[in-house]
């Protein structure tokens, strides 16, 4: 009989209670799909790509259908840098020239893509690299910007160049590849209906593929727990409405305003739930999905 005082029992009890209280969001998920958009400071960590891809390969032997979307800003600054081409910015935006262009498609199609292919491919799983180009999965336009000019309410265009962002999804490409067992694994590439290439920011071609998927949850690993209150704390629920509300109020601000517009647009159109998660916490997606309370602020229509 097992001695239930034995240090060594109550490790492995604790084990199994957890996952009893996993198994009814196993039964909840099975057969549906997650987008998740992989960047930000985890993208440079061998140790936590590798936890990374363990946990994709997990949500994929308990029957989730997992699609991977992967940013890499600063590998590609990384590259430009090294191979001596200089950037401009406008308002904090890279304008991405012809040259910059095909730099990033190099490091993100290429070096990136399937760096992490890899990574879940040595955890077990069955990757397949692609980017948005591959089968016209993805039908991008070029982005308008517009900003004020200084002293006056008039507005000007702003050109950046070679930077897109999506205008149509077809997921006969993802689907195929999920339906024979695959992890799609996605660069933010796309071309126009002209053969085009352009750009895309990885948050926003997350929350495309996740819209036009009927996700049930789009999870962008960033490097911040979350949105914050005024006071610090983590704010777990919010409506569209309410993002809104913290836009205006100035309780969300700068690069966090993008990400919550993403998540959105995506539950707008079609994604059950969008979670903006601290990519840096350990296993933090298998909290978000297999706990009750989760681990990120989720976003989700009345």
């Amino acid at each position: 009989m097992v001695d239930p005082l034995n240090p060594d029992d109550k490790a492995l009890l604790a084990k199994a209670k957890t996952l009893v209280t996993a198994l009814p969001f196993m039964k909840r998920y099975a057969g549906r799909t997650f987008v998740i958009k992989y960047g930000g400071h985890a993208m440079g960590d061998p140790e936590a790509a590798r936890e990374f891809a363990e946990d994709v390969v997990l949500l994929g032997a308990v029957g989730i259908n997992v699609v991977v979307v992967h940013g890499g800003g600063p590998q590609i600054g990384a590259m430009l840098k090294k191979l001596g081409v200089e950037s401009s910015f406008v308002d904090g935006l890279r304008v991405t020239d012809k040259q910059t262009a095909e730099i990033a498609e190099m490091v993100l199609s290429g070096a990136i893509n399937k760096e992490l292919v890899g990574w879940i491919n040595k955890a077990g799983g069955r990757a397949v690299g692609i980017s948005g180009k591959d089968g016209g999965m993805v039908t991008a336009r070029k982005v308008e910007r517009t900003r004020k000019i200084e002293g006056s309410a008039i507005e000007e265009a702003i050109d950046l160049g070679f930077v897109g962002e999506p205008e149509h999804v077809d997921t006969r490409i993802i689907e195929t590849s999920v339906a024979s067992g695959l992890i799609p694994v996605i660069a933010p590439i796309g071309a126009d209906a002209e053969g085009q290439t352009y750009n895309i920011n990885a948050d926003t071609m997350a929350g495309a593929v996740a819209a036009a998927l009927g996700a049930a949850r789009l999870l962008l690993l960033t490097d911040v727990p979350g949105v914050l209150d005024k006071q610090g704390g983590l704010l777990t629920d919010l409506f569209p409405d309410d993002v809104d509300t913290l836009i205006d109020d100035g309780t969300i601000t700068g690069g966090m305003i993008p990400k919550l517009e993403t998540c959105v647009q995506a539950v707008e159109a079609g994604c059950e739930a969008a979670v903006v998660l601290d990519g840096r916490v350990p296993h933090a997606m298998l909290i978000e999905i297999f706990t009750e309370r989760g681990a990120g602020t989720i976003v989700r229509s009345r």
